[in-house]
């Protein structure tokens, strides 16, 4: 939806977390006082989408939706259209690893399902700088994507469909020639940076490139099914304004994720000064940064159900 210059606002995530900690960045959030306070600044700054991962592994359905819940209560305070996400919690199979995400949407605390539509290593380099044996094979099956479809659709969720590889996007295209997907969902597609998913090495990595030919190709990928999915984009293991994604993907009417989970190299930005410099690169561009409640139009989101 565009505004009154005819120009549709940029939605900002910001990825406060994740793998990275502090050795490789200092400033990272890692309780939850940090994460709550630097999500509100974010917020403040122009992110309607705030993502975090939780301080510890392996959190109970229950345990983790008390622990985001709490995150959550107060990033809603602030504004109760701010979009707020969690991420896989544990559990032997799909349905356990995201119940807490039942809990949350049961509760109104978040309005966002998600799945990695599909499989793939996530190497790392290790000492001689080859891929690590060690390296993790992600798996999601396609079991576990219909899985996290029907909990979209039970709820009334938004599905993110973060887009590792090509073959992840053509995967989702199927689903929504069907006219499987809830309202509001998107596509986010991720490019491998340098240093991949761990940002561990240089080279080792996933994917395509961040490269306005890389961008390219995944807009080629909807244009030939005619699909309209709002679409973001991120850099996983490098720096997102030092390559030609975020000024592109600004150009091209996307929307972009930034934030200390996915950062990665030669400095060490804090997540608000990342958010900075995309509403920067944004009015540069010509594009407004949205507010919760416009993000929430702009993707089209269903409307809330009462909790």
């Amino acid at each position: 939806m565009c505004n009154d210059a005819g120009v549709e606002p940029v939605v900002i995530e910001v990825a406060l977390n994740g793998t990275t900690r502090p050795e490789r960045n200092p400033t990272v959030p890692v309780d939850h006082d940090a994460i709550v306070e630097q999500g509100l600044a974010c917020l403040r700054a122009g992110a309607s989408v705030l993502h975090c991962h939780l301080p510890g592994f392996g959190h109970a359905a229950e345990a983790a939706a008390a622990a985001y819940g709490a995150i959550f209560d107060e990033w809603l305070a602030a504004d109760p259209d701010v979009l707020a996400m969690p991420t896989l919690g544990s559990g032997a199979d799909v349905a356990e690893k995201l119940r807490h995400v039942d809990l949350l949407a049961e509760a109104g605390r978040t309005r966002i399902g998600f799945i990695d539509p599909g499989s793939m290593i996530l190497a790392k380099a290790g000492p001689d700088g080859l891929p690590d044996r060690a390296s993790f094979v992600y798996v999601n099956t396609v079991a576990d994507i219909e899985h996290a479809i029907e909990q979209a659709h039970r709820h009334g969720l938004a599905l993110h469909f973060a887009i590792f590889e090509p073959g992840f996007l053509r995967m989702v295209l199927a689903y929504w020639r069907h006219g499987r997907l809830t309202p509001g969902s998107f596509v986010k597609f991720y490019f491998g940076g340098p240093g991949g998913y761990f940002a561990q090495g240089d080279g080792v990595t996933f994917g395509l490139p961040p490269t306005a030919l890389a961008l390219d190709a995944y807009e080629e990928l909807m244009a030939l099914d005619g699909c309209d999915l709002p679409w973001f984009t991120a850099v996983v293991g490098g720096d997102m304004v030092r390559t030609p994604i975020a000024r592109r993907t600004l150009e091209r009417g996307g929307h972009l994720r930034v934030g200390l989970e996915d950062h990665a190299g030669d400095r060490t930005p804090s997540n608000l000064e990342l958010v900075e410099e995309v509403v920067t690169l944004a009015a540069e561009v010509g594009r407004p940064v949205a507010t919760p409640a416009e993000a929430v139009r702009v993707l089209g989101f269903p409307e809330r159900r009462p909790s």
